[in-house]
């Protein structure tokens, strides 16, 4: 069954996770860029954004570090040495740090997958050639495939060097047998191919006879009709019967005589037509843009990538039905794409932010009947896991809290936001359709009396239309007392007590905030619609394993 893991993604690998069980995975990790990375929500109306900090992307070499290392270094084998070269070669850095952090988790990652499967590790320039040398110690260079530059923005100004407009994906493979489908897009209509000649009036395609390299085995390296390809460096790829049979039908282009260079091409049967002519993609991508602020799948987040690129892997490295895996899986777009793509998924990522932004994702784009399709492993299940979480860590047991009831944390460094923990927001159409607000407090800890009195001065300084008190404990009747003395909110949906106490018991056995339905709190998933157009171009040719590209 498809499923969410909350954790670290080593642990949740390590437990959860069967060997060879995976057919594709997908890893964008966090990488030392020296700032917070903070997960974004567009304000209503405005381009501003609240901001909550979700983890910090800087790996420092420190005591947690050093541990990671030793036990990674233990273990025999070139993954060792490798670590062990980077430390000669780096010292103890923050470098060193972030690939003693990778190791472990790519060599569980080779664990998981079975033996036909591909791995994506996305990074940016800065660590890329670390991570592949760390990549050919944990798969071996032989599986190496490709290094895929994704150009995802144009460029900017920029001072004493070129801009960085691009990042790395790295391709590998568990063995020397896999699936892959080659992609085809259309061609651009401003780039004819430059090995077209014109018979007649009439335009062909032409192709190379030759191959690189020289060989003395066979005809392969023997001249034919006086043309030797060893002068070049290459050898003959096709047999000279074949290449008789077609000049015979007309199929072979000779140069003019006393061209230089020149060298006899294999031309086309048909006439080339520039219609719906279509290229094989390659290790280049330029065609995929990046989010940008007016796309309709963008929901906010900042390493957020485009649903195009995790398509075009997809697609070009599993099957209808495969499983696809993303360790650090974000704001979901693997688990997104793979749910359209009609394959089974898992992500893991270590804040319950994260998972409750994909359920939310989910569920905007396929419905409520979507949560019977996958189920959620480390979420709290009982009011002592959630007291358990609280104890472990206040701000996760928030940021879990506030997804039971679909609210969105608010901006800790906000000196206006003091006494709310997050906000929801609906529309009342009694106003014009104006944005109201629903303000909440999350208490994690014992109760105090003072919480009901100070959540209520909260809602009359914001001018909220309603609030609520999430706690662990059970309110007292003095305390709910307080709340009934608020009074109601009254929508065309009804009248909606002002001050509302929920507890997570409440919440956890499906007991919601009365409040008016036309919830806005988070910017909407697209909704996937039926025969939503699956390829980015005209399709591949047909599956296939193989022993690898030539």
């Amino acid at each position: 069954m498809n499923t969410l893991y909350y954790g670290d993604n080593l642990d949740v690998l390590r437990q959860h996770v069967k060997g060879e069980s995976v057919d594709l995975v997908y890893l964008d990790p966090p990488f030392n860029s020296q700032q917070n990375y903070n997960v974004l929500f567009a304000e209503h109306g405005t381009r501003a954004a609240a901001q909550i900090k979700a983890f910090e992307d800087t790996w420092q070499w420190d005591e947690s570090a050093a541990r990671t290392y030793a036990e990674t270094v233990e273990r025999d084998g070139g993954v060792s040495q490798a670590l062990q070269a980077f430390r000669t070669f780096l010292g103890e850095s923050d470098m060193l740090a972030y690939l003693a952090m990778m190791a472990p988790r790519l060599l569980e990652l080779r664990r998981v997958m079975k033996p036909k499967a591909s791995i994506y590790l996305h990074c940016d320039p800065t660590a890329s050639h670390y991570l592949k040398m760390l990549m050919d110690a944990v798969f071996a260079p032989e599986n190496f495939r490709n290094e895929i530059v994704w150009k995802r923005h144009n460029a900017r100004s920029t001072e004493g060097r070129w801009a960085r407009i691009h990042d790395v994906i790295l391709l590998y493979t568990k063995t020397s047998t896999f699936f892959f489908q080659p992609t085809q897009v259309k061609a651009d209509k401003a780039r004819l191919p430059h090995t077209l000649i014109t018979v007649g009036d009439v335009k062909y395609q032409t192709f190379e006879l030759t191959g690189a390299g020289i060989t003395k085995e066979g005809e392969s390296g023997k001249p034919w009709r006086r043309f030797d390809p060893a002068g070049m460096g290459r050898h003959w790829a096709n047999a000279h019967a074949q290449m008789d049979e077609w000049d015979a039908k007309g199929l072979i282009h000779w140069p003019k005589p006393g061209t230089a260079g020149g060298f006899p091409r294999r031309r086309a049967a048909e006439p080339f037509v520039e219609e719906g002519r279509v290229i094989t993609v390659g290790d280049v991508w330029t065609d995929i843009d990046r989010i940008n602020q007016a796309a309709k799948e963008r929901l906010g987040y900042p390493t957020q990538k485009p649903e195009a690129l995790l398509l075009r892997i997809i697609q070009a490295s599993s099957k209808e039905g495969d499983t696809i895996l993303d360790p650090f899986c974000g704001c979901g777009t693997t688990i997104a794409t793979a749910q359209r793509l009609k394959r089974h998924w898992a992500g893991i990522d270590i804040t319950h932010l994260a998972i409750g932004l994909i359920k939310h994702r989910l569920r905007d784009a396929y419905g409520p009947s979507v949560e019977k399709t996958y189920k959620v492993i480390g979420e709290p299940t009982t009011a002592d896991g959630a007291r358990q979480l609280a104890a472990e860590d206040k701000y996760q047991f928030q940021w879990w809290a506030l997804g039971l009831v679909g609210a969105r944390p608010v901006d800790e460094k906000k000196g206006a936001d003091k006494g709310i923990d997050g906000r929801i927001y609906f529309h009342d159409e009694s106003t014009s359709g104006k944005t109201k607000q629903i303000v909440l407090s999350v208490k994690g800890g014992h109760l105090k009396a003072t919480d009901v009195r100070d959540l209520r001065g909260v809602i009359e300084r914001e001018k909220a239309a309603l609030g609520a008190l999430i706690s662990l404990d059970e309110p007292t009747s003095a305390m709910r007392k307080e709340a009934a003395s608020a009074g109601f909110y009254k929508s065309p949906w009804g009248q909606h007590p002002r001050l509302q106490l929920r507890t997570v018991a409440e919440l956890l056995a499906g007991k919601r905030i009365d409040q008016p339905p036309s919830n806005v709190t988070h910017k909407k998933a697209p909704k996937a619609q039926a025969g939503d157009q699956l390829s980015l171009g005209a399709g591949g040719s047909p599956p296939h394993d193989d022993e690898g590209p030539d």
